[in-house]
């Protein structure tokens, strides 16, 4: 075959060049946006660690700095990442099987707290606690021991197995019964009269509506709001925060209590609200051009993470 014609050849050499042209224009604007999505992204600032969560991670990474590794009773926090993080450091997990078997060591009790038989082994095996502790929930540990103490029955609004119930039911000897949904008494043969409780990181709403129904079938019950409003006020605060994006990213690890129900509150309120636990769980089809893109967290999410999830959106 011959050489094309020259009209033809400058033709084709016409189109490359606008070709090159229009893919540089568009890289341009993809460097300029930082994404072609072009999201604007915003924290939650009220979002992230409580203080009893803080306090419990600082007296960890204090320590580790100090000696180089530190025992901890269970995750010290409900959140995979920042575990992770502080194992890096010399955070040794262990859980009550282990904590048993333990002796010479110092070791961490988490914000959750514990039952006095956790007290009792360090004793037994010249183990030196460092208690973290919720001042909260040390303060609604001594409330159910005195209820008990008054030989007062006992339930507690909370969730099967998680640590802060145990180390509450260890106040009892075990006694309380802990129920996490109403539907759980039902058929069942109440006394006519109890004490009712709530892990403290329990919706407020919920609490209400149980004490309310309860009292409704004729039971008399003496109800304690326990619920921690550091944790309660952030219904509200997420509430009004959520309704000023298209999307919402909701970073939570998957054991958490106070995840769940605050995903609840902004699904309720944003029904484009996503849950992830790690940034690896994010996808650009997730987001459309341009979307408005608000990311908040539960109060075990460390504010790291979040900054992590918010640089990986807007290079989308």
């Amino acid at each position: 075959m011959g050489l094309l014609p020259k009209h033809l050849r400058d033709n084709i050499v016409n189109v490359t060049i606008s070709l090159v042209k229009t893919l540089q224009s568009i890289m341009s604007t993809f460097g300029k946006n930082k994404g072609m999505l072009n999201l604007s992204v915003t924290i939650d600032q009220e979002s992230g660690f409580c203080f009893g969560v803080v306090y419990a991670i600082e007296m960890a990474e204090e320590i580790l700095e100090e000696q180089g590794y530190l025992y901890c009773l269970g995750d010290i926090v409900h959140n995979d990442e920042e575990v992770e993080r502080l194992k890096l450091k010399g955070l040794r997990i262990i859980n009550h099987d282990e904590f048993k078997e333990l002796k010479n060591e110092r070791v961490l009790i988490r914000a959750h707290g514990e039952p006095p038989a956790t007290y009792q082994i360090a004793l037994e095996n010249n183990i030196i606690l460092m208690d973290a502790s919720c001042p909260v929930v040390l303060k609604l540990q001594n409330r159910v021991k005195n209820s008990f103490d008054d030989q007062e029955k006992i339930y507690i609004y909370g969730k099967h197995g998680h640590a802060e119930v145990i180390g509450l039911q260890g106040q009892t000897n075990g006694d309380a019964v802990v129920f996490q949904d109403l539907k759980e008494l039902d058929g069942v043969d109440l006394p006519s009269s109890f004490t009712l409780y709530s892990q403290t990181t329990k919706s407020t709403d919920k609490f209400y509506a149980i004490k309310d129904e309860l009292i409704g079938r004729g039971y008399k019950v003496k109800a304690n709001d326990t619920i921690c409003r550091q944790v309660s006020n952030r219904d509200n605060e997420l509430k009004v925060f959520v309704k000023n994006y298209d999307k919402i990213v909701f970073v939570s690890g998957r054991k958490s209590s106070n995840g769940k129900i605050l995903y609840d509150v902004c699904r309720q309120n944003n029904v484009n609200t996503y849950f992830v636990s790690s940034p690896e769980e994010l996808s650009p089809t997730m987001f459309e051009a341009k979307d408005r893109v608000g990311i908040c967290g539960a109060t075990s999410t460390p504010m790291w993470l979040m900054e992590k999830v918010k640089s990986i959106l807007t290079a989308y």
